[in-house]
């Protein structure tokens, strides 16, 4: 037991001593006023008994003590991976196209026709009037083609490992 609970059992055990020894014809029994409480008892005060009243109060406390412990460990695995990429690009194709015909008002500088760009070259041609004469139309197709490349990738991956220890929590703290 703690040193508070064997005080507070020692004060018990002698307060129970003093009630059982001490007669009541001994003890100091006033009132408020100071007046011998003994006159106006009506029982014999040899055969008179005192009971104590005690009260026992308990006082409790938490304390911190290590049970175990984990280790953690972090281990890094590679693995090489070939990946197949795509790369992309495009290659532009013109072709020509002559026209040659005079026009009273200049055309869109740039037009589409689906995927096809169409530009109009213009020239000035010295009559005695002048006109416009589209001499040719350039035409620009898109063309989308993929490739696969293999590439040599190398992916890092982590790994954690725990490892519990258990002490025993009745052992005494070091």
């Amino acid at each position: 037991m703690s040193k508070k609970s064997d005080k507070l059992k020692s004060e018990f055990d002698e307060k129970l001593r003093e009630s059982r020894t001490t007669p009541l014809e001994e003890r100091d029994i006033q009132d408020e006023y100071g007046r011998d409480e003994r006159e106006n008892l009506d029982v014999d005060i040899e055969y008179s008994k005192t009971i104590p009243v005690i009260e026992e109060q308990v006082r409790v406390d938490t304390e911190v003590r290590e049970t175990g412990n984990v280790h953690i460990a972090k281990e890094v695995h590679r693995e090489d991976v070939d990946l197949d990429l795509p790369i992309i690009h495009e290659e532009a194709e013109i072709e020509r196209v002559e026209i040659n015909q005079y026009v009273d008002t200049p055309p869109p500088p740039v037009r589409y026709e689906g995927d096809k760009m169409i530009i109009p070259v213009l020239k000035e041609v010295l009559v005695v009037e002048k006109r416009l004469l589209v001499v040719e139309e350039i035409h620009v197709t898109k063309r989308r083609t993929e490739e696969h490349d293999k590439q040599h990738v190398e992916l890092r991956r982590e790994e954690i490992r725990v490892e519990r220890k258990r002490n025993n929590p009745n052992e005494p703290q070091g």
